[in-house]
Parts: structure tokens; C-alpha cells; sequence
């Protein structure tokens, strides 16, 4: 009697990577596919063929302690909520069977086993074995994570490079990020993100089952990218010091971060702010197949006690002082993942906000979110998760006290336009900022105020005396900053007043430091009179204590006659030069073949300038000194892989705090 037995299982790799879109995954030959799309394996047999009157095929899949058996069959008309598998209609050769096996659209996410036992009629059986990973699935209606655009689908899933968004609204700074997506490990990580996370740990089979919700997988990953109430990925710092790890900015993509994580027993990687922690959290969700993106909020409140105000302090003479628990950080980066919300209603599907950083605690633990944008824009704060504090960060009032030397309130002002000024992410398919801020609220029709390219402050008013201050131009590195001060006397009588002006370097998230520049003096004025007058701050008086810190710019008027005072203020950032990065014949760039680029630099300022020069794409790193006599370095790299790639390029200035930053999209072509 002939022998009927398995003799070989195929997962047919680069068929099913290619038709689920994950042919950029490395995961030590696993098959990596979508759920809600079927893949396909062929089984070869031994001696004998398959004889579909007397044999039967069985699979079972399992994850965890969680396990579907089903039967291969004839027919592909099978339930889609379900694991089913069936033979190929068209298959001739019973020898050898193409087998479609089909993961319902709700599948947990996860590292499955797969078996696939041959039986005969008299009760043999033969097995083989094969591992696969299931992620969600944008492309799949059924879905919960189904995203409708082909372009969003490129962009916030399987694209590996982007922009975050820095600086403040009126000067924004673009720094680029690898997401590393397809770097070797990084899938690995993250699952093994979901392994190492409480919830895991607590019950398996239950944390298995729920994995298939979107919105259980995004609360369980903002939990763990910060490490405060486990073994999560990255340790916040906003200190000055990090001799103990890495500086924030030094950070260039996640693979190295997600690689050092992983390597270390799941120690967390010394340190992260507030974009480290969004951009891995990017990575993460875009790995797991859930659509991302990192979003920008511009003067982001952190409402400690919830009455959606937040108070700011002033001395008499314009130093901004550190007395409120309460802050506004001049930006906060947080991403939004794109999914439906069973539990809330369709009318909450689509973006939601998810905050890795570590803040405020929810349900116990530091992690925020998933907040629905549109329950951010229409005030449900009755709904879950997260509403009241995201709706703060981006509503709140601003209080501006002016203190008297004996702590008594001198002066106030009220500002109901700075928090949520402006909130972006990166545009579909291009380098550029998309301004999404109405999204999250209802903006005032003809307002320039939400126009990226515009923005005004309104003239501070106290008793008769009103006071505006205004930034010439975006100030540049190595150019003076030039700002007008216009005050106007709206009474019939004359005022004497005195006038003080205080230049102070901030960090995006703290208090400002010691003041800089000052500027002290008298202004007459006529009843009805209004004076303008202009004042600059010299690089030589900013250069030593701003790189990619900020300036808090006050102006403080005292009326001598009634001793009011009144305050105009503004906070701004300096923008360096780029680094530009040039590449010859880029249509001949293909992985494995060594590439030259050149990077070119141009000093803004009036003296010589040296450095480090830090070039990495793809998670890999090279330095270069860049020393004063050079004005350019040449650099090779070895791409690795087909697709658009970003090489990305940084020049850490030795005798400032300045960094100066540049990036080229560099097409690499298939063979």
C-alpha cells in the first residue's frame, strides 16, 4: 500500500508577503500576513496523491492558548467571521495542493502556529508544521481598522520615514524620522511589546482575545512606550542631564531605540520627550497594521486642576516666573491612529488621539487615549478615554498675572487664541506641513490666526493704554531679531510711562531661564498718541544660550500716574540653515550597491563654526567631523532595500547648543 503523507508544507513567502503588503517585513522567515485576506500554503505528498473521496486535511491555528480547527474544503463560500480554509478551485494536481486558509477580520493580532494533519480513511495521520504573524488589515472593509484612500494607506501604514513638527506656529521646524518599519527586528519588538505588557503577564488568553480590538492593542502600546508603571520602551527626561543615556534630540529613528529595548531584557532606553515617545508609538501602530500619524499641538495646556485655565506669572519689569503647577509647552507631539469605535458609536470612528508621554494617569496607569477628534471638537467629555484632558490641552484660556515685587497682582490679561494655535501632522505624499487644527475645533471664519503661514497676537489693553509686539520677520540664526513695539494712549490725557523689555531662553516645556537681554526706559505719550518703535536682540546676545531652545520676548508697560501695568509677550525660535544633501544619478540607485552623497553646509554666522557631522538612514549611523575649513563632507551608504528612503543628516555645533538638520528622500530602485 502506497505510503499518503506530508512530505512538505510551503508558506509561499514572497507570493503572500507581496499580496498582503507585507513584503518589507524580515521576521526570521515567518510568513507575516493581514487578517480578513486569505494566504496561500501548498502542501506536497509523498508516493501517493491526495484522494479527495477517502483522505481528509485539517488545520489548526493557535496563538497562545487560543486555538480555530477547521477543515480544508472544496468550497470558498464560507462564513468571513470565521478561519475557514479551502483547496484551490483550479488545482489539477492532487500530488501537490495550493490551500487558501482565510483569518477573519477579527483575528487577534499576534505570532500563530499553524498544523496541517493529512488523514486517510483507515486513520492515518501525517503533520506539518509553519509559523505565521497576523496584523490588522486597512485594506479589509470588515475591518475595524479599514482606512478608504490608497495614498492614506501608503502614508500611514507602510510608509517608513516622516516629518514631526517643531518650533513654534509662526517658524515651524520639520525634523525628519525613520519609523525603521522594515528594519530586522523591529517587527519582533513589537510584538513582543504586546508579550512583556501587564495585561499579558495578568491573563494571556484573555489579553489574546482582545487583541483583536484596535482599540484594546492602542491603549496597551501608550501604556508601553513609556516605561512609569512597567517594562516599557523608553524612559522620560526633561532634565538638562542625560549622561546617563541618550539626549532626546539625538534620536533619529526608532530601530535603534525598539533594538536596544529588545537586546536589554526590556530595559527601558535612556531617554525620551515628547516626540521620541510619539514617533516609536508611530512605528508600533503602523507595524501592528493600524493606521498613524504624528500630530503637532502647538502651545499644548497641561490643565492640572481641570478648570481649562492656565495661569502664567510675570514680575513687574517682564521676566516670566515659574509659580503655576499648571503649563503650556510650546509644542506636544502625540500621534492618532485611524479606527472604528464599536464601543462609542459610528459617529466617533476615524482618528484618535493616543499620548504616550507620560502625564496623567488613566485608569490607573500613564497612558491616554483613544480619544475621538470629533468628541475632542464637540466637548463629550461624558465619553471615553481621555476627553476632558486632550480637550484642555487644546481649549484652555491663558491668564497673564503681573506680580508686584510684594506678590501682589498688578496687571492681568487674558489670551482665549494661544492654546491650540495651531495642530498639524505631515501631508499625504509630500515633505509639507497639513494644518488639521479644525479638526479639533471650531475656527472663526476669515481667521488668519489658523493659517499656518500667519500668525497675530491681539494688542494687550489696560485703563487706557494698549500694548503690541510683533516679530518683523521669523527670526534666522545669525541675523539679528528685529520685533516693533506699538503703544497707543486711548485717553484724552497725557501718560508717562515706563517700559520694560526682558528676553528670556525656554526649553518647549519648562519655565524660562535667567533673562538674557534687557531693555529698560521712558515713553512719553499725547493724549490719543500712538509711538512705535523697533528694538533688536544681536546674535552675539542670543547665540551663547539658544540653540533649540525658544525666547519668551515680554514687553511690560507701567503707567506712572495710576500705576497700572500692562503686558505684551511672545514666544519664539530661531530657525537654523539646512544641511543640503545632493545625490548624483539618483535614477541609478539600487539596494546593495554603495551610494556617494554629498552634504554641504553654509555658516549664517560671522565667525568660524565646528562640529560633528551624525548621517544615518535606515536605522544605521555614521560620524563625521566636520571641521571649520570644510564646507562640505562626502559620505557613502549602502541602501538595503527597494522604496523611497530617507537619508538624514545632522551638524551638532562644538561651541553652542546649536543643531543644524537636513534630509533627502532618495529613491532606491529594484534590481
Amino acid at each position: 500500500m502506497e505510503d499518503f503523507s506530508i512530505q512538505n508544507l510551503n508558506l509561499e513567502l514572497a507570493e503572500n508577503l507581496g499580496r498582503h503588503k507585507t513584503n518589507g517585513f524580515s521576521s526570521a522567515n515567518a510568513l507575516v500576513v493581514r487578517r480578513g485576506a486569505p494566504f496561500r500554503i501548498s502542501v506536497q505528498f509523498k508516493e501517493r496523491p491526495f484522494n479527495p473521496r477517502t483522505d481528509s486535511l485539517r488545520i489548526k491555528v493557535t496563538l497562545g492558548r487560543l486555538y480555530a480547527v477547521m477543515p480544508v474544503t472544496f468550497s470558498k463560500k464560507t462564513a468571513s467571521s470565521s478561519w475557514n480554509a479551502y483547496i484551490e478551485p483550479n488545482n489539477a494536481d492532487f500530488q501537490k495542493l495550493s490551500i487558501f486558509v482565510f483569518p477573519p477580520a477579527s483575528a487577534s493580532v499576534g505570532s500563530y502556529k499553524l498544523q496541517l494533519s493529512a488523514f486517510t480513511q483507515d486513520g492515518q495521520r501525517s503533520d506539518a508544521v509553519g509559523n505565521f504573524i497576523v496584523l490588522c488589515n486597512p485594506w479589509c472593509a470588515e475591518d475595524s481598522v479599514y482606512i478608504p484612500f490608497e495614498d492614506q494607506r501608503e502614508e500611514y501604514v507602510l510608509s517608513d520615514s516622516g516629518l514631526l513638527f517643531m518650533g513654534t506656529p509662526m517658524n515651524l521646524l520639520s525634523r525628519p524620522w525613520s519609523f525603521d518599519l522594515y528594519e530586522p527586528g523591529v517587527l519582533e519588538a513589537c510584538l513582543d511589546l504586546l508579550k512583556v505588557s501587564p495585561q499579558h503577564k495578568k491573563n494571556r488568553k484573555r489579553d489574546y482575545l482582545n487583541r483583536a480590538s484596535p482599540v484594546y492593542i492602542s491603549r496597551i502600546v501608550s501604556a508601553m512606550i513609556n516605561s512609569e508603571d512597567d517594562r516599557g520602551v523608553l524612559k522620560g527626561n526633561w532634565t538638562a542631564d542625560f549622561k546617563q543615556g541618550v539626549s532626546p534630540t539625538k534620536w533619529t529613528g526608532s530601530e535603534e531605540i525598539l533594538s536596544l529595548w529588545a537586546k536589554s531584557g526590556y530595559s527601558p532606553v535612556k531617554y525620551g520627550q515628547c516626540w521620541v515617545f510619539a514617533a516609536v508609538m508611530c512605528t508600533v501602530m503602523r507595524v501592528l497594521g493600524i493606521p498613524c500619524r504624528v500630530v503637532t499641538n502647538f502651545n499644548s495646556a497641561h490643565d492640572t486642576n481641570a478648570n481649562l485655565v492656565i495661569e502664567e506669572y510675570y514680575s513687574e519689569t517682564g521676566q516670566k516666573l515659574n509659580r503655576s503647577r499648571d503649563s503650556i509647552w510650546n509644542y506636544h507631539v502625540w500621534v492618532e491612529c485611524w479606527m472604528s469605535r464599536g464601543d462609542l458609536g459610528p459617529e466617533m470612528d476615524g482618528w484618535q488621539v493616543l499620548d504616550p508621554t507620560p502625564q496623567e494617569r488613566s485608569g490607573g496607569v500613564f497612558c491616554c487615549g483613544p480619544a475621538p477628534v470629533k468628541a475632542i471638537k464637540n466637548q463629550r467629555t461624558d465619553m471615553i478615554y481621555d476627553i476632558p484632558f486632550v480637550y484642555a490641552a487644546v481649549n484652555a484660556d491663558v491668564h497673564m498675572i503681573i506680580l508686584s515685587s510684594q506678590n501682589q497682582v498688578v496687571g492681568f490679561s487674558k489670551d482665549t487664541e494661544k492654546v491650540g494655535s495651531l495642530i498639524c501632522t505631515k501631508a499625504i505624499g509630500h515633505p509639507r506641513v497639513q494644518n488639521i487644527t479644525g479638526d479639533y475645533k471650531y475656527i472663526k471664519s476669515k481667521s488668519p490666526k489658523h493659517d499656518v503661514s500667519t500668525y497675530f497676537h491681539q494688542p494687550a489693553v489696560s485703563k487706557g493704554v494698549t500694548v503690541f509686539l510683533d516679530l518683523n520677520k521669523s527670526p534666522v540664526a545669525g541675523e539679528p531679531v528685529i520685533f516693533t513695539v506699538k503703544v497707543g494712549n486711548t485717553q484724552s490725557t497725557p501718560k508717562t510711562l515706563k517700559v520694560h523689555l526682558n528676553a528670556q531662553a525656554k526649553e518647549y516645556n519648562h519655565s524660562p531661564t535667567e533673562t538674557f537681554w534687557e531693555k529698560h526706559g521712558v515713553l512719553q505719550l499725547a493724549p490719543m498718541e500712538v509711538k512705535v518703535f523697533q528694538e533688536q536682540i544681536l546674535p552675539a546676545e542670543y547665540e551663547p544660550v539658544v540653540g533649540d531652545d525658544l525666547i519668551n520676548l515680554a514687553v511690560v508697560l507701567e503707567d506712572m500716574a495710576t500705576h497700572k501695568w500692562v503686558l505684551a509677550s511672545e514666544e519664539f525660535n530661531i530657525a537654523n540653515p539646512e544641511l543640503i544633501i545632493q545625490v548624483a544619478d539618483e535614477k541609478s540607485i539600487v539596494p546593495n550597491r554603495g551610494v556617494t552623497a554629498l552634504v554641504a553646509f553654509t555658516n549664517p554666522f560671522p565667525h568660524p563654526v565646528k562640529g560633528v557631522l551624525t548621517v544615518s538612514g535606515a536605522g544605521r549611523t555614521k560620524l563625521y567631523n566636520f571641521q571649520v575649513s570644510q564646507a562640505s563632507q562626502s559620505i557613502t551608504f549602502v541602501p538595503s532595500m527597494a522604496g523611497v528612503k530617507m537619508l538624514q543628516a545632522s551638524l551638532s555645533l562644538s561651541d553652542s547648543n546649536i543643531t543644524i538638520r537636513g534630509f533627502k528622500m532618495i529613491p532606491v530602485n529594484s534590481i
